[in-house]
């Protein structure tokens, strides 16, 4: 009996140091779980493609400073301007401008803040694009690319090959370049898709709504009577010069024909006085 308590006892003094061992082990090496929870936040993080769109009121006499004043003051923060264009006032429409910029996402606000005081914004709408797919895509493409260019690049070095290997290694590694240099593109119009916010700034002249009328009608009528008399003018003088050519065939050609005209007339009326005599 004394030789199955000693027994007992030193079989769980045994266990009890392994259950110890193995939790300093847990406690100091981190589970798999925990090792792969950095990678799994890195595949999780978004990349948005964010856009602002905004439509601004501006008075007519203003308007090109206002779109100018806006380009200037993108140049000044962390913004660059991909495209503008703007249109002079004409007789038949207002001016107008419009323009596309892409900024830092710090330097949105100030943007903002700044178009706002060179006129009203009437309209402003936001787009986002989850681009996420495509970053996690070209980036997985440039790793294995980049792989599988080193290795062919470790293979050429070597030399152990036939001539017919090196040229066949030497037309995969420019194709592997290639196809890694169009990614890496790729890849940069992505970050600048999703590292900078897109704004896209439209000016416009505010329609002002005439409160008096058919009186403004007649007036309008008025001050346009000018112009479309000096347009009929242009027509006349257009015709004029264009007729002018042909009158110089169609004068003698009708002097032609009256006087024959006159010719047979006469010949007519000799023979009807001529009939009544012979009678």
């Amino acid at each position: 009996m004394p030789r199955k308590k000693a027994i007992l006892i030193c079989s769980s003094v045994l266990l009890t140091a392994a259950g110890c061992q193995m939790a300093k082990k847990a406690v100091s090496q981190p589970s798999t779980m925990q090792m792969l929870l950095p990678a799994y936040a890195a595949s999780t993080q978004r990349f948005i493609a964010l856009r602002h769109k905004l439509e601004v009121i501006s008075p007519e006499e203003t308007l090109p400073k206002a779109w100018q004043s806006a380009i200037d003051f993108c140049a000044s923060i962390q913004c660059e301007v991909v495209s503008s264009s703007i249109t002079t006032k004409t007789r038949e429409s207002a001016p107008v401008g419009s323009m596309s910029l892409r900024v830092s996402p710090q330097d949105l606000q100030k943007l903002l803040a700044y178009v706002q005081t060179q006129g009203s914004i009437v309209q402003h709408m936001t787009q986002t694009d989850d681009k996420t797919g495509a970053v996690v895509d070209t980036d997985a493409r440039i790793k294995n690319l980049t792989s599988f260019r080193d290795n062919l690049r470790t293979m050429l070095a070597r030399q152990s090959g036939t001539i017919r290997d090196v040229v066949e290694i030497q037309k995969q590694l420019a194709d592997t370049q290639s196809e890694l240099d169009s990614e890496t593109a790729q890849r940069k119009i992505l970050a600048n898709e999703t590292e900078k916010v897109a704004v896209e700034i439209s000016f416009r002249v505010e329609r002002v709504a005439s409160a008096a009328g058919g009186f403004a009608a007649i007036k309008n009528a008025l001050s346009e009577s000018g112009s479309v008399l000096a347009e009929s003018t242009a027509s006349l003088i257009t015709v004029i010069v264009a007729v002018i050519p042909w009158l110089i065939l169609i004068v003698p050609f009708c002097w032609l024909v009256s006087r024959a005209w006159r010719r047979l007339r006469r010949k007519k009326l000799a023979a009807a006085q001529q009939a009544p005599a012979a009678g």
